[in-house]
């Protein structure tokens, strides 16, 4: 049976979704409030941080796509690869601050060897890049770590990596989704603005941006970007002491580190994932295999944000129904948390991701026996 912590779901939804993390979906908005022809092009992304990292790690592998970062405290013992998502914002979100970091939790909660997928920003001559192209690098990162992994995808590294288990099911031993959109089908504000805006407008950024979609732009032009509030509640903690403001200020530069991302990879996830509702439909094809995603027998763990409206619970917990892993083999939880909080907030990182680490060590081998 799967397990989920009781909540209620959160009320009604705002018209447009709030986060930064899935701002790229908001091109359909700012299109439309913004004629293209006086946009000025910025200057170039640059391909490294001014932020340094929360977690002590090293560059295991470079990639076209990533820098793959070994975060590892031994060489030995089972690992696992969180898969950060590749949408505007950088992968210091797996790794924000003390108390607010993905990497940190699972160290704490005894998972020795932990890597994380670094995203590049995307440069002109990365504009043809594909959903395929960041399948084949995880796979190339995947291998030089060594099959299998325990596989944790945040956002829309959570669609990626539910892609993955289903095209290699052999090389994930475990895979965590924690607030990832796959059954686009139930219903959200970030589907509907999806949907109901034309695909010019969606060439059209691409267009703008020389074949990539430029973060900076899209940063520049939205229409609420988060204030003090909005952070209190991603970070879960109050802000007023020293402590807090230096998390505001981290917090600020973060947000305004944007990536690039390839125009053919933005559109493939606009009209593939969101438009046609490819992975949940089981007509996804992946590096050349159409996927399905009851190809995917390993243990599953789910986790939902009830206060999230850019993936709503009921959409994040959905894709249990869609898995060929067996029932006793899937575990979810629900923690009161919007879309940002379960990968940076307090409470979060204090209730919901021991519980995972928990689960990652776990040998399973009584679920069975208890079930029977």
């Amino acid at each position: 049976m799967v397990e989920q912590q009781p909540g209620k779901q959160s009320g009604a939804q705002k018209p447009v979704p709030d986060d930064p993390l899935l701002w790229p979906f908001a091109a359909a908005r700012l299109a439309m409030d913004s004629c293209f022809w006086w946009l000025e092009r910025g200057p170039a992304e640059q391909d490294d941080s001014t932020l340094s990292w929360t977690t002590p790690s090293t560059v295991a592998l470079e990639l076209a796509t990533m820098r793959l970062r070994d975060c590892s405290q031994t060489r030995s013992g089972q690992p696992a690869l969180v898969c950060a998502p590749y949408a505007l914002h950088r992968a210091l979100i797996a790794d924000f601050a003390p108390g607010h970091s993905v990497v940190q939790s699972l160290q704490t909660g005894g998972i020795d060897r932990v890597y994380l997928t670094d995203w590049r920003s995307a440069t002109p001559d990365m504009r043809y890049l594909s959903i395929d192209s960041y399948l084949g690098d995880l796979n190339v990162a995947i291998d030089e770590i060594g099959a299998p992994v325990d596989l944790v995808g945040l956002c829309q590294g959570g669609w990626l990596s539910l892609l993955y288990a289903a095209r290699f099911p052999a090389k994930v031993r475990r895979l965590v989704l924690v607030g990832a959109p796959v059954d686009l089908s139930i219903e959200s504000s970030l589907c509907r603005l999806t949907r109901n805006a034309p695909e010019m407008v969606y060439d059209q950024l691409v267009a703008r941006g020389g074949g990539n979609v430029r973060g900076e732009e899209m940063l520049r032009f939205w229409s609420k970007a988060p204030d003090r509030d909005d952070i209190v509640t991603a970070l879960q903690r109050d802000l007023s002491d020293a402590e807090g403001a230096a998390l505001l200020a981290r917090f600020d530069r973060w947000n305004a580190e944007t990536l690039d991302l390839p125009g053919k990879y933005y559109l493939e996830i606009v009209n593939r994932i969101f438009r046609e509702n490819q992975i949940a439909g089981s007509s996804f094809i992946a590096l050349g295999r159409t996927v399905d995603p009851r190809d995917v027998k390993a243990p599953v763990f789910l986790l939902a944000g009830l206060d999230d409206e850019v993936v709503p619970a009921a959409q994040a917990l959905a894709t249990a129904g869609l898995l060929g892993t067996p029932p006793a083999f899937i575990a979810a939880a629900s923690e009161p948390s919007n879309h940002l909080g379960l990968f940076m907030g307090a409470r979060t990182h204090a209730h919901a991701w021991p519980r995972i680490a928990a689960w990652l060590r776990d040998d399973l081998s009584g679920v069975l026996a208890r079930s029977a």
